[in-house]
């Protein structure tokens, strides 16, 4: 038995009465198959829940149970600890919090940070060799500031005396316990052979965050890390001033205080080093490969006391210089004419005598 769509096509002329048809068998279909979903739903959870899609299942409803309360306080109960009364003394109760001490409820403070360690260098410091209280650390631009740094006010010689330090130096605790040693034990018997005592060191300059002879873009100067004291002078306590680039101070003295300080110092630099240094002297601690040391210091001699010889004033009688420079001129002039006048007789004798040739003589 043969079956083709045109015989189809002829026995079935009502093609639309069958395309509607079929489409409302095929939605007949889709919601039965959407209620039975539904139903199945309500027993067991939809495989698409995991993604969230698929409708939720229907929770049971939550019945509310009957709590029961507690009875009433009694008013013959004691009261609370929190009302209780203040001791007989009148001081608060050690259970109560107060306003000093935090209750349970409060956030306990933030623990406070561990104390720095004192470094040997603050503890030989003492206030019997100086007075240089600490100063908090500096941390400045680029490398500036340093740690364990002091302010140096005054120095304490064996016998009590006190070395003032104008104006006060922002030092690390190792330059200014090296400043210290040097006023103790160089510069005060010094002083004592002069017949004073050191009363004042004068500070030209201490921290300072800059670079070397405050030249721009220089390397950070030992002063940029309060390593550094630039000093002029020393002020004994009879009021000399031992001036340490000062010339007119004997050489000897000078060249004592240069030995002391390049002894101590790693770096020395005062005249003839650099035109900066030219008025006073700087010390530092700057720390090099093998120790290595600069002292550069030239100890100038005095300026000679007596003035070179001037030329004599000018007399009162002289003619002015006007005259003078006129008559000197016509003086000269005269003694060229006389002078080719002798020249002339001689040439004619020459020229008759031949054998006796002429002669002139010279001033």
């Amino acid at each position: 038995m043969g079956f083709s769509v045109p015989d189809f096509r002829r026995k079935w002329s009502c093609r639309g009465y069958m395309s509607a048809g079929a489409a409302m068998v095929t939605a007949a279909l889709g919601l039965s198959l959407v209620l039975a979903e539904r139903a199945e739903a309500r027993k067991y959870t939809s495989p698409l829940d995991i993604f969230g899609i698929a409708a939720p299942r229907p929770r049971p409803a939550a019945h509310s149970a009957r709590i029961p309360l507690p009875r009433p306080r009694p008013e013959e109960a004691p009261k609370a600890a929190d009302e209780a009364p203040p001791a007989p003394d009148g001081k608060p109760s050690a259970d109560k919090p107060s306003a000093d001490k935090p209750g349970a409820d409060k956030p306990a403070e933030a623990a406070a940070p561990p104390e720095k360690p004192v470094s040997a260098c603050r503890l030989a410091l003492t206030d019997e060799i100086a007075i240089a209280p600490s100063v908090p650390d500096i941390r400045g631009p680029g490398a500036c500031g340093g740690e364990d740094l002091v302010r140096l006010e005054a120095v304490v010689l064996p016998d009590k005396r006190k070395v003032t330090v104008k104006p006060a130096a922002i030092l690390r605790c190792t330059m200014a316990s090296a400043i210290a040693d040097w006023l103790r034990k160089d510069m005060a018997p010094l002083a004592t052979s002069l017949g004073s005592a050191i009363g004042e060191l004068d500070n030209f300059d201490s921290f300072e965050c800059r670079g070397r002879n405050r030249v721009a873009g220089a390397l950070l100067s030992e002063h940029g890390k309060a390593n550094a004291l630039d000093v002029r002078g020393i002020k004994l306590a009879n009021g000399q001033s031992i001036g340490l680039t000062d010339r007119t101070m004997p050489r000897e003295v000078r060249e004592r205080v240069l030995h002391s300080v390049c002894s101590r110092f790693s770096t020395v630099l005062g005249p003839g080093s650099d035109w900066y240094h030219e008025d006073h002297i700087h010390l530092d601690l700057a720390q090099r490969r093998n120790d290595y040391r600069i002292c550069q210091w030239n100890v100038w001699d005095p300026l000679p006391q007596i003035a070179p010889l001037l030329p004599a004033e000018r007399p009162e009688e002289a003619p002015p210089r006007e005259v003078a420079a006129k008559s000197e001129t016509k003086s000269e002039a005269k003694d060229g004419a006389d002078d080719d006048a002798a020249e002339k007789p001689a040439a004619d004798a020459g020229k008759s005598q031949p054998h006796k040739p002429a002669t002139k003589k010279r001033r």
